[in-house]
């Protein structure tokens, strides 16, 4: 899944980041309140952790104008207060869940999952590319339904292209979903993960094209 962490403490959202990573998803770190309403507006995520102290437009308002925009995205808030009426005001604005920091990282991974299954969020999502399939929930690349052995990056790396198939993507676009937002990774440090796996992929019949000077696309032929 890609989740979009909204956290002005660097630390704590790096860890965040680090842990998700670590489990195979895209993490995107947005450190202003601002800059993620923007980004959410623009990009979106399967879930959203966010904390309601941010610089720039708080974590309610940022909640508020996600919902005004009709977008149902699954958001956990975080907060160090313990006030029952702000945790009321969080859900009330349509927040799905909370946690009180301090918290372990363990049962932040646990309500993550627990609002997945209560959305249905991509649980039978699968995408047929000639003859694999791609498997969005657990983040596999299927042959005969046996799962190809494919690195996280290069995991990646698909999924970004498939979210924008028949579309050139550019690096920037590529390196934010593989790096998350905010990373310092140059340009270039994509170019290898897409050789790989082009590679990988045209002996099935699917491409990765090159628009030069402007990036990549996808592309399947038909059987």
């Amino acid at each position: 899944m890609r989740i979009a962490v909204v956290e002005d403490n660097t630390a704590l959202a790096h860890g965040i980041a680090f842990r998700l990573r670590d489990r195979g998803h895209a993490v995107d770190l947005l450190h202003d309140g601002a800059e993620a309403d923007h980004f959410l507006a623009q990009e979106g995520a399967d879930l959203v952790v966010l904390d309601l102290n941010l610089p720039g437009m708080d974590g309610i308002e940022v909640l508020r104008a996600l919902r005004r925009r009709g977008d149902g995205t699954p958001v956990i808030l975080l907060t160090a207060r313990s006030d029952t009426a702000e945790r009321v005001t969080g859900l009330d604005a349509g927040a799905d869940d909370y946690l009180t920091k301090p918290f372990e990282m363990d049962e932040l991974e646990a309500r993550l999952r627990a609002m997945a299954r209560r959305k249905n969020l991509e649980l039978n999502a699968r995408d047929t590319l000639g003859s694999l399939v791609f498997d969005r929930t657990s983040r596999q690349l299927l042959q005969d339904e046996q799962p190809l052995d494919i690195p996280r990056k290069e995991v990646a790396t698909l999924e970004c292209l498939l979210e924008r198939r028949g579309r050139i993507v550019s690096k920037a676009q590529l390196i934010t979903h593989v790096y998350g937002t905010g990373s310092d990774a140059e340009e270039s440090a994509i170019e290898p993960h897409v050789s790989r796996l082009r590679k990988r992929l045209t002996p099935f019949g699917i491409k990765i094209k090159t628009a030069r000077g402007l990036g990549y696309m996808l592309e399947v032929s038909t059987p």
